[in-house]
C-alpha cells in the first residue's frame, strides 16, 4: 500500500527502482493536492505562461560528490524551453548525475538549480509534476502487466482520463500489444518503450532521458527520434544523455561536452565532434588519441 492508498498487487515488496518511481510520482500527486487542500488553485493559463517566461533548466554552481569523487563539479548549465539538448560524454563524465539531480533523484552539494524558474530544493513536488524522467533502471514492476504498471503510475501522478492516457502514451511507443503482457517476461527493449511510455503519462514540459536508446531495436528508435522531434509543442523542452554520437547530434539543437564534471563545449553539433575529442582525448567512437589531451 502506497502513500495514496494505491495497490500494486502483484509485487508487494516493490525494488529500490519502482520505490524511486513511487517517491517521484506521489511527490507530484501531493504537490497537486496541496493547491486543492489549500483552497489556492493558480489559474492554469497564468502558471503556464510563468513557466514559459524562464529557462527549462537553469543550473549555477552546481556540485555533487560520492565520497571523494566529484561527480559535477561546479556546473553552470541553461536550457530554453522549445530546445533539445544533447549532453555526450565518456563514462564518469556526470552524465547521468546530472539526470538524477535535476529530477530530484539525487541531492546537490551545492549550487542552485532550478526548472522552470522552480528551485528543487525548495519546491522538488512542484518541479515533479513538470518533468518526466528515463533513468537507466525501467523503474517498472516486475510482476504487473504492462498495463497495469502504467495505470498504477498515472493514478500515483493523481491523473485524469487514465484509460486514454494509457492507450496514447502506448501507441507512441508502439506497445499495445504487449499491455496485457508481464514485464518481467519482456525483453531489455520493450521494458525500455514501457519505461519511456511511463515518463509521457503525464504530458510532462521538460523531458530529462538517460540514454533513451539503450536496448532499443530499430523501430522502437524510430519512434524515439519522432518523438524528440515532435514540434507539436513547441515549449517542451528535452534533456538527453547518450553514447551514441552520430544519434546524439542528429536529434539536438545543440550540444554539451561534459568532462571531469563541468562543461568543456556547449554549442552547435556540426562542431561536437571535434570539440569531444578536444576536450576528452577521445575519438566519437571511444578510441583514445595519444595526441589530445583534456585541458
Amino acid at each position: 500500500m502506497t502513500a495514496d492508498g494505491a495497490n500494486p498487487g502483484a509485487n508487494p515488496a516493490p525494488s529500490h527502482a519502482s520505490s524511486v518511481a513511487i517517491s517521484h510520482a506521489t511527490g507530484h500527486a501531493k504537490g497537486a493536492a496541496s493547491s486543492h487542500a489549500t483552497g489556492v488553485a493558480p489559474n492554469a493559463a497564468s502558471a503556464a505562461s510563468s513557466i514559459a517566461q524562464t529557462l527549462a533548466i537553469d543550473v549555477r554552481g552546481l556540485s555533487k560528490s560520492y565520497g571523494r569523487i566529484r561527480a559535477l563539479n561546479n556546473f553552470d548549465l541553461q536550457v530554453p524551453w522549445g530546445e533539445t539538448l544533447t549532453v555526450l560524454g565518456p563514462n564518469g563524465s556526470g552524465k547521468t548525475t546530472l539526470i538524477k539531480t535535476l529530477a530530484t533523484l539525487a541531492k546537490p552539494d551545492a549550487g542552485e538549480v532550478r526548472i522552470g524558474g522552480v528551485s528543487i530544493r525548495r519546491n522538488g513536488a512542484r518541479v515533479r509534476r513538470i518533468i518526466g524522467v528515463v533513468p537507466h533502471e525501467p523503474l517498472l514492476y516486475d510482476g504487473l502487466t504492462g498495463a497495469e504498471n502504467l495505470r498504477f503510475f498515472a493514478r500515483m501522478f493523481a491523473l485524469d482520463r487514465i484509460e486514454e492516457r494509457v492507450a496514447h502514451v502506448a501507441a507512441q511507443m508502439g506497445i499495445g500489444d504487449r499491455l496485457d503482457m508481464r514485464v518481467g517476461a519482456l525483453s531489455h527493449g520493450m521494458r525500455r518503450r514501457f519505461s519511456i511510455a511511463r515518463a509521457l503519462l503525464h504530458s510532462p514540459r521538460l523531458l530529462l532521458m538517460d540514454e533513451p536508446e539503450s536496448g532499443l531495436d530499430q523501430q522502437a528508435l524510430g519512434l524515439l527520434e519522432r518523438l524528440i522531434t515532435d514540434k507539436t509543442n513547441p515549449e517542451r523542452a528535452i534533456l538527453m544523455t547518450t553514447h551514441n554520437f552520430d544519434r546524439g547530434i542528429a536529434l539536438a539543437d545543440r550540444v554539451a561536452v561534459l568532462a571531469q564534471g563541468r562543461i568543456a563545449y556547449e554549442g552547435a553539433p556540426s562542431n561536437a565532434r571535434a570539440a569531444y575529442l578536444k576536450y576528452t582525448g577521445e575519438y566519437a567512437g571511444g578510441q583514445r588519441d595519444a595526441t589530445e589531451r583534456p585541458r
